[in-house]
């Protein structure tokens, strides 16, 4: 799943704020990464500033789901446009250019607990020939389902961000404010 929509989807549930972080320095270096920060010194991203960031994205377990890093393009965004999960978007604030954070985001700051009134019985006939338990689904607004039972002519769609009810550690290094 591409970065930008994996991590740019809108929360649908701002629960608690259990989120933990850790400071480190730069994740490839001993040295801070000099960018933005050689011409504004002590700048610290804050609410409206466009920052940039490389991130890691893993889950309890240790699976990696995503990452900007490997080639992979840094993300830009606006801090407290809404554009992140809320989790995600607080734990940049504050941090200045150079900055390596890993952070612990609840299930409730990141993509929502999981949600059994988004689990929606429809007729075989409303999904795809041949579709199987497990395949993902577009609906007609371009929202993505999965396939969670098919029983006989009816048809359990999961329409929960498949993040849902999880928790999510990010490191995440912020390159640019601005």
């Amino acid at each position: 799943m591409p970065a930008a929509v994996l991590l740019l989807a809108i929360a649908t549930a701002c629960g608690g704020s259990d989120v933990a972080t850790t400071t480190a320095g730069p994740a490839t270096t001993d040295a801070p990464t000099t960018t933005a920060a050689a011409t504004n010194p002590g700048a610290v991203a804050g609410e409206g500033d466009v920052v940039s960031v490389h991130y890691v994205g893993t889950l309890d377990d240790g699976e990696q789901f995503d990452s900007s890093r490997d080639g992979g393009t840094p993300l830009t965004f606006t801090v407290g446009s809404g554009q992140m999960i809320p989790g995600f978007d607080q734990a940049v604030r504050g941090m200045a250019v150079g900055d390596l954070k890993s952070v612990r985001i609840a299930a409730g700051d990141a993509y929502g607990e999981r949600d059994d009134a988004l689990l929606i019985e429809v007729g075989i006939d409303q999904v795809p020939e041949g579709a199987q338990v497990g395949d993902q689904l577009s609906t007609s607004d371009g929202q993505t389902v999965v396939v969670a039972e098919i029983d006989g002519d009816a048809v359990l769609i999961d329409a929960n961000h498949p993040l849902a009810g999880q928790a999510l550690t990010f490191e995440i290094e912020l390159l640019s404010i601005g």
